[in-house]
């Protein structure tokens, strides 16, 4: 399959679908803080908190995430405990993202001399940075990124277009898509249009979709979608508890099982469903990823948070 056969549109009407999503972008839009900012370091926060976390309820934690840390050098000399008990305390998802943004923080002192890298290449070097990651930092602080994919772009190409659902085909319709040198402002303006425009729930009509002229699904009435994964319910999930076994045991410092159970969970009973067999898998867990401590002491088993 070629370009052309991905995204079935001639250059004047690529020209034009163009210009018409940057126009309505730039008339109006979101207006969160990380849109008004080209520094790498604030940007890559922001990535990354909202990879778990919905946009309205980033922005305090970011905010408050940089008045702590204001600059990569500030968040590589941190107390790694301190930054995983942050995310923890504002339910920021998994807490392995915490120390994975401390350590690229870390990199770009000790590799970088301090300066961030610039290209999606040389971002993904960078520890838990991903793809999607490396490319978004580096549209929105350098400008020279590659079209985003996510899930609102391949919802928009998909009934806008009527590509395939076939991860190749967006790809390649999102690059002939974006403008050369433009990645900052399309990449915004592409995924704004899928947040409030084309959701899962399309409001094309009461948003502006500035591309209904062209869109397939608006002609159609078919505004069926790439199948979107579902996010689950953090309330009393294992992300949840394992936030309150780094939050606990950043107060108390150590502590042994029958001590910090029912410190995670009211209903801790050692022999029950939620009891030691439960929290010594929580345990092994954040072991895993580095943060918490195990060992046998006069035989129990005694929990800390790694610093």
């Amino acid at each position: 399959m070629t370009d052309g056969e991905a995204l079935r549109i001639d250059e004047e009407t690529l020209s034009s679908v163009r210009e018409a999503l940057v126009s309505w972008y730039e008339a109006d839009h979101r207006a969160f803080p990380w849109r008004e900012t080209d520094d790498p370091y604030e940007i890559l926060v922001s990535e990354v908190m909202s990879q778990q976390t919905q946009l309205d309820r980033v922005v305090d934690a970011w905010e408050d995430f940089l008045d702590r840390w204001p600059t990569a050098a500030d968040l590589a000399a941190a107390d790694r405990a301190d930054v995983v008990a942050f995310w923890s305390d504002h339910s920021l998802g998994y807490n392995n993202r915490a120390k994975y943004l401390h350590e690229a923080a870390q990199q770009v002192r000790d590799e970088y001399e301090g300066a961030f890298p610039r290209t999606p290449d040389e971002l993904s070097e960078l520890m838990g940075v991903g793809p999607y990651t490396a490319n978004a930092v580096a549209s929105f602080a350098f400008n020279n990124g590659d079209a985003v994919v996510d899930t609102n772009v391949k919802r928009v190409l998909y009934r806008a277009f009527d590509l395939p659902d076939d991860d190749a085909a967006f790809e390649r319709g999102a690059e002939r898509l974006m403008p050369g040198g433009r990645s900052r402002v399309w990449n915004n303006a592409i995924m704004e249009l899928g947040g409030v425009a084309c959701e899962k729930v399309p409001k094309c009509d009461e948003a502006g979709c500035p591309w209904r002229e062209w869109c397939h699904a608006y002609e159609t009435g078919d505004f069926t979608a790439p199948d979107v994964p579902t996010q689950p319910e953090f309330e009393g999930s294992r992300r949840q508890m394992r936030g309150r076994v780094v939050s606990t045991l950043k107060e108390y410092d150590e502590l042994a099982l029958d001590e910090l159970g029912p410190r995670v969970r009211v209903d801790y009973a050692p022999d029950g469903a939620y009891g030691r067999e439960w929290l010594r898998g929580l345990l092994e867990d954040l072991a895993e990823d580095g943060l918490v401590g195990i060992e046998r002491r006069d035989g129990d088993t005694v929990a800390s948070l790694k610093r």
